[in-house]
């Protein structure tokens, strides 16, 4: 959320911003309640005053035995004109809030100003581009002959788009997230959480998936929760409403969870195996840092991304993405894609975003410094370290062999029980 002092004082750079996003909120409207709100508040405040001086004035009158019945009326009438104004007050806060929850966050001056996906910007790649010399198979082709995937019994069971992981698919599956937790926790310090898979609206707002994302979540009415869409909810708001200690910065979560997203209006949209999926699997990095760090703490955390694929062999590449593609409320964001032979293209493992203080001022998360100042809103970044279900795609499809198996990464081998191979069960 954006303070409504900074929107006051940069109006133009506000609407600019919220252009620049795609997005459309009227901000003379809203500084016109603004304005509004305030003219109350003084008028408020002169009537205590007002208030106070005829109490005073009463207490006086008894003293020296005069009449202060029209006083005490007069008083009556200002304290009934305060509530009015109390009440209209929080109306228009109210309505304040709602609006200001509408308002996304502003790009950093180095995200790109642009449209959409097409204007996000290369950063760099890593890794071959691999050939082969033998007709290769796509994932789901790849999984069916080994027996490691169904997507046929996952829509029997639930619906499209929520996967089922068989025999030494499972095993794979549970290897990466093991392999990616571990390497965060004792590579780079993080803290392992294991959070709800559920959160309360009020979390869903802090993190900023309400109210724009709403249709995208599924949403438990009776207990009025929604199933998350990122580790990146329950990990932020475990501080939410909190002030931190500043020498206890920066904190570092790092969480598997399932994830759960609607997809609302993709329908149609690249839906084979896990190209599009309703439920998916997805190691989470959270980060709460001081305002002067969140930059450099961005670029570190790309780079903790990335160097798990390093480490996987799998070639990839690092986007900018512009201010049409980032999230609402993203002020800068990194994607990072790996390559998919079977579909000739890159696919999304990962987003990086720096969100400011966008996030901590939702969730009121503030952090205390040195004695005598006042508390601040902290910096949160998260990524995705990382994303299980388009990896998947990458890494059957790159470690492919003419035989029809494939092969596991060196890595993924202690936690596969030393399994290298993930051999075909029938013809």
């Amino acid at each position: 959320m954006l303070d409504m002092k900074y929107i006051r004082e940069n109006p133009e750079i506000v609407k600019a911003g919220i252009a620049a996003k795609n997005e459309v909120e009227n901000i003379d409207s809203l500084l016109d309640m603004d304005k509004k709100r305030r003219a109350v508040i003084v008028e408020v405040e002169e009537l205590k005053k007002k208030r106070n001086e005829n109490s005073n004035l009463v207490s006086q009158y008894k003293k020296e035995g005069k009449d202060a019945g029209g006083l005490i009326e007069n008083t009556k009438l200002i304290s009934l004109k305060i509530k009015e104004l109390d009440a209209q007050l929080s109306k228009i806060e109210l309505t304040i809030n709602e609006e200001l929850g509408k308002i996304p966050n502003m790009p950093h001056n180095s995200t790109p100003i642009g449209k959409d996906a097409s204007d996000n910007k290369q950063i760099r790649s890593w890794g071959e581009i691999p050939s082969f010399d033998f007709k290769i198979l796509d994932h789901l082709e790849l999984g069916e002959r080994l027996d490691i995937l169904d997507f046929k019994r996952g829509g029997k069971v639930t619906g499209s788009g929520f996967p089922v992981y068989k025999g030494a698919g499972a095993r794979l599956e549970r290897a990466l997230i093991n392999f990616m937790l571990d390497w965060h926790i004792d590579k780079h310090g993080y803290t392992e959480i294991f959070p709800p898979f559920v959160a309360n609206r009020a979390s869903m707002f802090g993190t900023a998936q309400l109210p724009k994302l709403e249709d995208d979540m599924y949403y438990i009415e009776r207990d009025e929760l929604f199933l998350i869409p990122t580790a990146e909810v329950p990990l932020t708001n475990l501080h939410s409403n909190e002030i931190l200690n500043v020498d206890d910065l920066p904190i570092k979560y790092t969480a598997y969870s399932a994830c759960f997203r609607r997809e609302a209006g993709s329908y149609g949209k690249e839906t084979r195996g896990f190209l599009r999926v309703h439920q998916f699997n997805k190691v989470e990095m959270v980060n709460f840092v001081k305002p002067e760090d969140s930059y450099d703490v961005h670029e570190r955390m790309l780079k903790e991304a990335t160097e798990l694929l390093e480490l996987l062999k799998i070639p990839y590449r690092v986007l900018l993405l512009c201010s049409g593609d980032i999230s609402f409320a993203a002020a800068k964001c990194y994607d990072i894609e790996t390559w998919s032979p079977a579909e000739d293209r890159w696919l999304e493992a990962s987003s990086v975003s720096n969100f400011e203080d966008f996030q901590a001022r939702r969730a009121s998360i503030r952090f205390k410094g040195e004695k005598g100042t006042k508390p601040q809103f902290v910096h949160t970044l998260n990524g995705s370290g990382l994303a299980t279900s388009r990896l998947m795609v990458s890494l059957l499809e790159n470690y492919q062999t003419d035989e029809g198996t494939v092969i596991v990464p060196e890595v993924l081998r202690p936690y596969m029980g030393g399994m290298d191979v993930i051999k075909r069960k029938y013809k």
